[in-house]
């Protein structure tokens, strides 16, 4: 007898809560194998492939494509396991409901060779992060499995009444699973307790709206030629003109704080809410900065790689003074009342994409040449906005970098990334009046600023830190110190 074991979706991440099916890589019937991924799903953060912890046939499926799901929301069903004889076979179910059919002889194969696989493979090495694929514990809640014998042959029979569409709901929840459905609802004034789905169950779906749209447009174009041919209209009342008011504020665009731009608004806020942060700021001479990477880009031949980019040197100058002020390179534990400070660096960086902000992380900053940090940005870079990053790419970072500059500003005090203790914020490179060995000089101009955590250190290791930054901008032949 096959035992239909239920996959819910893991957790993908720390701080996620839900994710979108993008695709699925699996049908309903298919046989799949422990770690096989079974479905690619869409993040706040970036895109993942699921594994299936379970061996057997794909009985079930939960979400369409687009669908957006909560994690420990059902994923997908797999019978696991067949009987070793007898006449019958356990059937497929297909989105949780019977078949009513006699199984075809390629389902018995499948529940055979899932019955293989799971006498083989009865657990999981694959894990994601929250997530293991460990056999389950002895007291785990038992899936009933349903055998369905086949059906006696059909007999002609009158046609069964059609039954009435259900009513809408009044109060309750409302059917509908797609955000996209939801949001062409409010964008057209669709009151979704007045449809009635034409899904399963009565679900809401894109067509529903899309016809009540059309119902609706329809519907006030009458209204209108009615009015028209109406000669005399009365005039509108204050009170009208009140309601009309109301109306047009009730009209007003929302935005649900959900995905990437609700992990943000989340991490944001627990930031500003727990760290007593403070800015310090100060303008430094760039110029010879600038040079320096013309210099070391001019000597670059064509097979030496990529291109070393003004972030690059900046990054490094980064990891250069969190290597003198290691205070900063640190996050604090207010329940244990301690710093942890941490012995590497992995360094963030801020990076604007079509999905929103992310901070990838070069991990390791410490151990690598300038070269290196410079092609790992390249490739973090790259993969943000494509939206393949993956959540260790996101996540672990000790300390970021924010230039804030790419967008034409010239200052900033940013919110710290939390946990970390602090951000190194650089705006725009500009020509400026400057006073320059003694004489006034048109200078290339950049203001730096640090947003620290005080419970970490104090003003002067701030202050230290954020010095010795503007030094190696004004003259990175400083660097040279510390390498």
């Amino acid at each position: 007898m096959a035992q239909v074991l239920e996959f819910k979706l893991p957790d993908l991440g720390e701080g996620l809560t839900e994710a979108e099916v993008v695709r699925w890589l699996v049908e309903i019937g298919d046989v799949v194998t422990v770690d096989q991924p079974v479905v690619e799903v869409e993040t706040a953060k970036a895109m993942v492939e699921v594994p299936c912890p379970y061996g057997g046939v794909v009985t079930a499926r939960f979400g369409e494509e687009g669908t957006e799901l909560p994690v420990g929301a059902p994923l997908l069903t797999v019978a696991v396991g067949a009987d070793s004889g007898g006449a019958g076979s356990d059937a497929a179910v297909s989105g949780g409901a019977v078949s009513g059919g006699a199984p075809e002889e390629p389902a018995e194969r499948a529940l055979q060779t899932a019955a293989e696989h799971a006498a083989s493979e009865e657990s999981s090495g694959n894990v994601l992060v929250g997530y293991g694929t460990a056999a389950a514990p002895a007291r785990r809640r038992r899936v009933r499995s349903v055998r369905v014998s086949a059906p006696p042959a059909p007999t002609p029979a009158a046609p069964a009444p059609v039954a009435p569409a259900p009513a809408p709901a009044a109060d309750g929840p409302v059917p509908v699973i797609s955000p996209l459905v939801r949001k062409l609802a409010r964008e057209n004034d669709v009151d979704l307790r007045s449809l009635v789905g034409s899904g399963p169950d009565g679900l809401i779906l894109r067509a529903d709206v899309e016809h009540a749209v059309k119902v609706g447009s329809v519907v006030q174009d009458a209204g209108n030629t009615a009015a028209d041919s109406s000669s005399r209209a009365p005039a509108p009342t204050a009170a009208d003109l009140r309601d009309d008011e109301r109306q047009g504020a009730d009209r007003t665009s929302r935005h649900p704080l959900t995905g990437l731009r609700g992990l943000v608004a989340d991490k944001m806020s627990r930031s500003r809410r727990e760290i007593p942060e403070a800015t310090c700021w100060v303008d430094a001479d760039a110029t010879e900065l600038l040079a320096a990477r013309k210099a070391m880009n001019d000597a670059m031949s064509d097979r030496d790689g990529q291109k070393v980019s003004l972030l690059a040197l900046l990054a490094r100058i980064s990891v250069a003074a969190l290597t003198r002020f290691p205070a900063l390179n640190s996050a604090v534990d207010m329940e244990a009342r301690e710093v942890r400070q941490f012995a590497d660096i992995h360094l963030g960086f801020a990076a604007q994409t079509p999905r929103g902000l992310v901070v990838p992380v070069v991990r390791h900053s410490q151990s690598r040449t300038t070269g290196s940090i410079n092609a790992e940005l390249i490739r973090l870079t790259e993969s943000a906005r494509a939206g393949t990053l993956t959540p260790g790419e996101l996540t672990g970072g000790t300390f970021t970098l924010n230039n804030y500059g790419v967008f034409g500003v010239d200052g900033s005090t940013p919110i710290i990334n939390h946990p970390e203790a602090a951000m190194l914020g650089v705006g725009r490179i500009v020509p400026k009046p400057w006073v320059h060995q003694g004489e006034l000089a048109v200078r290339h101009v950049v203001q730096l600023s640090l947003t620290f955590d005080h419970r970490v250190c104090d003003g002067g290791t701030a202050g230290g830190f954020l010095r010795y930054v503007a030094d190696c901008v004004e003259q990175p032949a400083v660097l040279l110190r510390s390498v």
